[in-house]
């Protein structure tokens, strides 16, 4: 076990203070919104997110989709395997090219996506698309250190607050 003194880790250093409230206010406003969602409309903010992009009958690879909400393919094939079961979107094959599938929006996706407030990571996106590049490039670096100091970096990122699929583990012989 850890050594735990009795001054607080980030006593005497407003900075990191400042550092802590910030990334505070965020994974709130993610974590809240995402609740509300869920209650309401019984999908993730990540599941929301994705349902966006398939709107007006768009149609997307995992890796098309991937890129769209800057995540891994792996997360976002997570998400459109839940979506799929809940028959919000489907996979078809590309009328263009069998090789490769493509999700699409189901009617009740669409329904359900014209109920649904706009996903909170708009917000988030565009708050980081307008930094300014250095300062945005600063903010990067910052967090990967953070990511990597805490172990946290070793795996593709799943969307925010969406939990990881769960794979059988595989019994040795």
């Amino acid at each position: 076990m850890g050594s735990h003194g009795s001054e607080p880790a980030s006593a005497g250093n407003p900075e990191v203070t400042a550092a802590l409230d910030a990334l505070r206010h965020v994974v709130r406003a993610l974590r809240l919104s995402s609740t509300a969602v869920e209650k309401a409309h019984g999908v993730s903010g990540a599941q929301l997110f994705v349902l966006g992009e398939l709107a007006g009958g768009k149609r997307f690879s995992i890796a098309e989709l991937a890129a769209r909400t800057s995540t891994d393919p792996s997360s976002v094939s997570v998400v459109v395997a839940r979506l799929v079961q809940r028959g919000l979107v489907e996979r078809h094959v590309s009328p263009d090219d069998a090789r490769r599938a493509e999700v699409v929006i189901t009617p009740a996706g669409g329904a359900l996506l014209r109920e649904a407030p706009p996903p909170v990571q708009l917000k988030l996106i565009a708050a980081l698309t307008d930094m300014p590049a250095d300062e945005l490039a600063t903010l990067t670096r910052g967090l990967a250190r953070v990511a990597a100091a805490m172990g946290a970096s070793e795996e593709p990122p799943p969307m925010f607050f969406e939990p990881e699929l769960t794979r059988p583990r595989r019994r040795k012989e």
